[in-house]
């Protein structure tokens, strides 16, 4: 365990020292204390950038009850927030019940405030009755659930952080897109440029994958459903088709979408033998992954991120990180930028503290960041961009 806390320090000591807009943030709460005698609930990926943000919220006041997503936890970084005397659930090997009886045990420790990354623990509190004030929802899956199958049925404002243009541009485009590829090339190895790449879904996600393969000499092809965004890669030069027929033209087959079984065993029955299947998505279910090693003769752990599944026709297929976040959840996992992630934070915090200090004059239900906050941190943005020029 002192070995965990001591990598875990020193990682986070590196991620602190480069993440300027936290470390102003985290400077102000500690006069202004929004957060004093408030105890924050989170579940949200378990890393080095985590901490930091964790640490500002803290810095405010707050009381930290917190677990990570499933499969992405690096237990270093759990060691040393708990050295830090914060309540810290989950580890890398949970398994996904495992994932949600942490969840379980935040939500019991009675938070008055949500940072949320999925909406498990919204769905938590309401299906229990337990009383929040408010909260945050971090990711496009999330801001599904809230609007989809939970819509009408919470009834406390969360700020939805991926409504943000700046998180928009700034960590689903440039940070996530630039993590993807770069994980690719880690976990597998592979060369980029003249391999073909299937992305499907052209959100910001996708768009920025799609962009950062394409840069790294990929050939790009994108399968979208909705007519606006397929008509916009068209117009960027990507080849548009549907996803069953690019099944056969890609080598690579990449998520983007947040929505389940977009990869199922209709286009697993097309694929060409050794086609490489990632998802970059937050849930693990835009891959059917059960269907697929239903229908397998064998499967084989070729190392801690990649998986080889045998078909019965003689064909391989080659599935990363077991279909979870393949940037998180992979081997020596790096997440999106460190400036990236600093601006999404700082959204968090600042989101965060507007819960805290105003949550009776918010309306119930998920809603965008508030523009003053979107502007205020752009601003910030800019000058910390400035001053490395």
């Amino acid at each position: 365990m002192d070995d965990l806390v001591t990598r875990g320090t020193a990682r986070t000591e590196w991620i602190r020292s480069r993440m300027p807009l936290l470390r102003a943030a985290r400077a102000e709460f500690a006069v202004s204390g929004p957060f004093v005698g408030r105890r924050i609930g989170m579940s949200l990926h378990i890393e080095p950038k985590t901490a930091v943000l964790l640490e500002v919220l803290a810095a405010g006041g707050a009381e930290i009850v917190a677990t990570g997503n499933h499969g992405s936890t690096q237990d270093d970084i759990v060691a040393f927030l708990r050295s830090q005397g914060m309540t810290v659930f989950g580890s890398r090997d949970d398994t996904l019940d495992m994932h949600y009886a942490n969840v379980a045990s935040v939500l019991e420790a009675a938070p008055d405030i949500l940072l949320d990354n999925g909406g498990d623990l919204v769905a938590g509190v309401i299906a229990s009755g337990a009383s929040v004030i408010g909260g945050t929802e971090e990711t496009t899956s999330g801001g599904n659930r809230l609007r989809g199958e939970l819509a009408g049925r919470v009834p406390f404002p969360v700020i939805v952080i991926n409504d943000s243009m700046l998180k928009a541009i700034g960590e689903n485009r440039h940070a996530v897109g630039q993590s993807v590829v770069e994980s690719i090339m880690r976990i597998t190895n592979l060369m980029i440029p003249g391999r073909r790449f299937v992305v499907a879904g052209y959100g910001w996600c996708g768009r920025g994958i799609a962009q950062y393969l394409r840069a790294f000499g990929g050939k790009v092809a994108v399968a979208e459903i909705d007519e606006l965004k397929a008509f916009e890669a068209a117009m960027d030069g990507y080849r548009v088709d549907d996803i069953g027929n690019l099944a056969e033209w890609g080598e690579v087959f990449i998520t983007a979408t947040g929505q389940p079984d977009v990869l199922t065993s209709t286009v697993f029955d097309r694929l060409q033998n050794g086609a490489v299947l990632a998802n970059a998505g937050h849930f693990p279910w835009e891959i059917d992954v059960a269907a697929l090693k239903a229908t397998a003769t064998g499967v084989a752990q070729l190392d801690s991120a990649i998986e080889r599944i045998d078909l019965a026709d003689g064909r391989q297929l080659i599935l990363l990180a077991g279909g979870r976040m393949m940037n998180l959840a992979g081997r020596e996992p790096k997440g999106n930028s460190l400036e990236s992630m600093d601006l999404g934070f700082l959204l968090q915090s600042l989101s965060l503290e507007r819960i805290a200090t105003s949550f009776a004059s918010l309306p119930p239900g998920a809603q965008s960041v508030p523009d003053d906050i979107d502007r205020e941190i752009a601003r910030r943005m800019v000058r910390a961009m400035a001053a490395h020029r």
